[in-house]
């Protein structure tokens, strides 16, 4: 019963928001980049990032757990689901910095982590995101790289574990395949 009402009183209040023209600035965004506890360490220190979520993305199988993606043939790629406000952060900022956060020229996975799995995929949810995608490739590849990054339709995300959420910033550890280095102006 408590949960129908806390339902309730949350589409009452969006609905208020709505009413008075308000529009959410909240937006989310999908990045797979090798293991996804590096993606989502570098990805949740951008400002405007609310929260950054490892998971699942691509397949054919339904709510896949960890070692389903890692030793079975699920389809998905280990990915992050970013949270973020656009009216702080763009969507082509998270973009770039993603592509200057892993080896986007790798084309069978990340770093030591080999595997359909790990591969570099960009997910987009509209028009914008696709054009926005797609212009960062062609500006890495007018500055000499092969990219190996791929551009799909968002599907169903599928949230990890909890023990993956946050991995680093738990362990006190910092990311073994991903690091920075400025690629765009």
């Amino acid at each position: 019963m408590k949960k129908i009402v806390m339902m309730i009183v949350a589409l009452m209040l969006s609905s208020t928001f709505a009413m008075a023209g308000e529009k959410s600035s909240m937006k989310k965004a999908y990045f797979a980049g090798g293991c996804f506890w590096g993606v989502e360490y570098h990805l949740e220190k951008l400002d405007g990032v609310k929260s950054v979520v490892s998971g699942f993305m691509g397949g054919h199988k339904k709510n896949p757990s960890y070692r389903d993606v890692s030793y079975t043939s699920t389809g998905h790629v280990e990915t992050v689901e970013v949270v973020y406000d656009a009216n702080k952060i763009s969507y082509e900022k998270i973009a770039k910095n993603f592509f200057e956060i892993h080896d986007f020229t790798q084309r069978n996975g990340q770093g030591p982590d080999i595997g359909s799995q790990y591969l570099s995929v960009i997910f987009y949810s509209d028009v914008e995101e696709n054009k926005v995608a797609h212009k960062l490739i062609n500006i890495l590849t007018k500055k000499g790289f092969s990219v190996a990054t791929k551009v799909q339709k968002v599907a169903i995300f599928y949230p990890a574990e909890e023990y993956h959420q946050d991995y680093y910033q738990r362990h006190g550890k910092v990311p073994y395949c991903h690091s920075y280095s400025k690629i765009f102006k």
